[in-house]
């Protein structure tokens, strides 16, 4: 399976940080921001790797990163996206990459807790279809909220006022060869952006999206200045934790 990191966008929200350098470049605690999702795919085991980028300082990313030897990468794939046309524009981008593979989505500015490898192992047994992560919040309004019955997810939508759930879609996507297709059907939405909440709504209309409640918290930190703050607390209270542990078994 392959990973895809979407870091692409101007980062307009979080000016004027991001005048200078790309908003998945800013420091979250100790490490840039884009460390993080890429590490979360490393160590799920995907070593297969692109990365989608955008803007006037792309360039810098491959200075960073170069191609990944710092996480045990041979190689690094990287992509560039014109303009801001969205999750899912950034998103197309891949299919050369993906090959008709199963693809895991993340987005370059999501910060988890913990691991995700038992829910990937979860979509390498799904047969087709796409499988997303979602998390109980207190402001869903903020984000694609899930409405669930019997045990499936029947409708998400995008920023409502009236959320129907405290669910949210998380920015990890799990997708079959079939997602470039149903991008190819999309249509630009009022922000003149290719949404990826219609490539999930697709998929529950073919009754092929399944989710997994994400454990742990979940940070997507690059959203406003609170949210750059707040994920860098709780890496710090995380990275501390864990070093404490790693201490007392010494």
């Amino acid at each position: 399976m392959k990973g895809v990191i979407l870091a692409g966008g101007l980062g307009t929200r979080l000016n004027p940080l991001t005048k200078i350098t790309n908003k998945h470049l800013l420091p979250v605690y100790s490490k840039p921001m884009i460390y993080y999702p890429l590490q979360t795919l490393v160590d799920a085991g995907i070593k297969d790797i692109l990365l989608v980028t955008g803007g006037s300082r792309a360039g810098e990313f491959l200075r960073l990163l170069g191609n990944g030897q710092a996480f045990g990468l041979k190689h690094i794939n990287y992509t560039y996206q014109e303009g801001e046309g969205g999750i899912a524009d950034a998103l197309r981008l891949a299919e050369h990459f993906a090959d008709r593979e199963k693809i895991v989505v993340i987005l370059g500015d999501n910060i988890l807790e913990k691991g995700i490898k038992r829910y990937i192992e979860n979509f390498r047994k799904q047969p087709r279809g796409a499988r997303i992560l979602i998390k109980k919040v207190k402001d869903p309004w903020r984000f694609g909220v899930v409405e669930i019955k019997h045990n499936r997810i029947v409708s998400i939508k995008e920023k409502p006022k009236n959320p129907k759930s405290d669910y949210i879609v998380t920015g990890v996507y799990m997708y079959d060869e079939k997602v470039f297709d149903i991008i190819k059907t999309l249509r630009p939405s009022k922000r003149n952006e290719l949404e990826i909440t219609d490539v999930n709504n697709a998929y529950i209309k073919r009754k092929e999206l399944r989710y997994d409640i994400l454990n742990g918290w979940w940070s997507d930190s690059g959203t406003s200045f609170d949210s750059l703050l707040k994920a860098s607390n709780l890496v710090k209270k995380r990275d501390r934790k864990r070093q404490g542990k790693i201490k007392g078994e010494d």
